[in-house]
């Protein structure tokens, strides 16, 4: 059942913002990493069973479960390695009314197989940290370190953990940067994932893409597809129609 606004408890730093056009809503806070465009564009992408168990990684503070909610009836985890962010996810949960169909778990990817077994999920979604360590100063208070940069798990992590997660013939989808696309597509066929679909996000025709999303199937025979780029601004400096459609979805419906 869903919990109105007061009912939900607030803590100092923390605001409820609407979550596009679905009547959802979520907890998010000045000191924290709050979700940005690819978490919308990752939950608008993934391949999800209309029944089922998914799985998000480096859930944050829940967004890409909340959204996927409207596009499946599956039962939806997240994990998330900073107890504070999970326990935004769970309250911004509840306040939707969805503690029937979501559950959040404050736990390492790396080791979760051990808890939740593996191959036990149709579908797995994560947006991981984009930012290797290298050693530089990282100028960012801790929730936001750990969520820019490979602090607690790197890309190799990710993916490995995706591998044990996802059962065969289910979908792993992932949201990063595109320097790092021969990294994603090596380390998911080490981990038995083979890579299917491709989309480049632009910020404007003409420009580099700033995003990439990529989808595997677990132990599929070798197809990728490289689907037409997305354009995010028009000529007018507004967004595109496509965008606005995939960005915004369609109640229900597919991106």
């Amino acid at each position: 059942m869903e919990k109105s606004r007061s009912d939900i408890p607030l803590y100092e730093g923390e605001r409820i913002d609407d979550l596009l056009t679905q009547n959802l809503h979520i907890i998010q806070s000045r000191e924290v990493f709050s979700f940005s465009m690819d978490a919308v564009l990752l939950a608008r992408f993934a391949s999800v069973p209309a029944r089922g168990k998914v799985l998000d990684l480096c859930t944050g503070n829940g967004v890409i479960p909340i959204l996927l909610s409207t596009r499946t009836k599956a039962t939806i985890e997240g994990v998330e390695i900073q107890e504070r962010l999970a326990k935004m996810a769970e309250r911004s949960v509840e306040m939707n009314g969805l503690q029937d169909r979501i559950i959040i778990h404050n736990a390492d990817l790396k080791n979760y197989h051990e808890v939740a077994g593996h191959g036990m999920y149709d579908a797995v979604t994560v947006n991981p940290p984009y930012a290797a360590l290298t050693g530089s100063d990282i100028k960012a208070n801790q929730y936001e370190a750990i969520a820019r940069h490979e602090i607690h798990c790197t890309l190799e992590d990710v993916v490995k953990a995706c591998g044990k997660l996802v059962k065969q013939g289910g979908k792993v989808s992932m949201v990063h940067r595109p320097h790092r696309l021969a990294d994603i597509l090596t380390l998911m066929r080490q981990y038995r994932i083979e890579p299917k679909r491709v989309r480049f996000v632009h910020p404007r025709a003409g420009m580099e893409a700033n995003m990439v999303l990529v989808e595997g199937i677990r132990d599929a025979k070798p197809e990728m597809r490289i689907m037409p780029p997305l354009i995010v601004y028009n000529d007018q400096g507004k967004y595109g129609d496509e965008f606005m459609e995939i960005y915004y979805g369609k109640p229900g419906g597919e991106a």
